[in-house]
């Protein structure tokens, strides 16, 4: 099997390509100087070149905030490129893996959102995410979906790393508490990825690390392990505006995962102290 990871210089695709790499997968990794997603022919030459037997998608508009000022530019990459690279696919048999996001849901309640619960985004980015599943769900067969929650990983950043440098230079951070999810360690998901990738269990799967906790609690954690003196406050998302609604309730339940024969990953506490672990000397 020969397998092609898109938006290798991020968090995902990066520790995605390391691991197929490890396991001696063949394997193709592709960034924007490869191919523009959103052209549908660079997408439909690179493919038909390179012919591999299975695509990893973890290339993505992911800027939540920047996507409500910047829908077109959202779109294109999220919605049209996941769509030109299905097809893309199916020309040359490939099956393909999306990576998605909790943010298709509307974060209603306290309760876990199954995979088969009715989407309603609440912000531009998610909705693109939404639909570049539709797409892909229209265009194909051999697909999975996979969506995940608060990625954190060595190459790129993200809420972790930011804590790190607010931790660093203030007494104190104002953090939310009402959004509350499971953080993601981009390490334990491309492992989970690579193990589904060379199966034909086709579907939709959710995948976080065990646990659940908000935003400040998150970010108390990291004070904690780090051994920073910064004060975290929780506040509400209403103290905290931003351009994009988030979803209050991120949690997401793995019963597909478990029916399907896929291990769950490790809880997050673990999960945050192997990345700290990890990235020690950045911080």
């Amino acid at each position: 099997m020969n397998v092609l990871v898109t938006g290798i210089t991020g968090q995902l695709g990066y520790d995605v390509l390391k691991c197929l790499c490890s396991r001696q997968i063949p394997c193709i990794g592709a960034g924007r100087k490869d191919f523009d997603l959103t052209d549908r022919e660079a997408v439909l030459a690179f493919i038909s070149e390179k012919k591999p037997d299975a695509i990893i998608h973890c290339a993505a508009f992911t800027d939540v905030n920047r996507a409500e000022s910047e829908e077109a530019l959202c779109r294109a990459v999220n919605v049209d490129g996941t769509c030109n690279l299905a097809q893309a696919a199916k020309a040359v048999g490939a099956k393909m893996l999306l990576v998605s996001t909790e943010y298709v849901f509307p974060g209603e309640g306290e309760g876990y959102y199954e995979v088969y619960d009715k989407t309603a985004p609440l912000n531009v980015y998610g909705a693109s995410k939404r639909d570049a599943e539709l797409a892909l769900i229209g265009c194909m067969t051999q697909y999975f979906i996979v969506r995940i929650s608060c990625g954190f990983g060595k190459n790129g950043n993200n809420f972790i790393k930011t804590m790190l440098k607010f931790g660093r230079e203030r007494e104190e951070i104002r953090v939310v508490h009402d959004q509350v999810g499971s953080p993601t360690y981009t390490k334990d998901l491309a492992k989970l990825l690579c193990d589904m990738i060379v199966t034909d269990k086709y579907g939709v799967y959710h995948a976080t690390n065990e646990g659940v906790c908000s935003f400040a609690e998150l970010a108390e954690e990291v004070m904690y392990r780090a051994g920073l003196p910064a004060r975290i406050v929780p506040i509400t998302s209403e103290e905290y505006p931003s351009p994009a609604i988030r979803p209050k309730n991120s949690r997401l339940s793995k019963t597909s995962l478990d029916q399907a024969g896929f291990l769950r990953l490790p809880a997050w506490k673990d999960a945050l102290y192997r990345y700290l672990e990890e990235i020690r000397g950045q911080y």
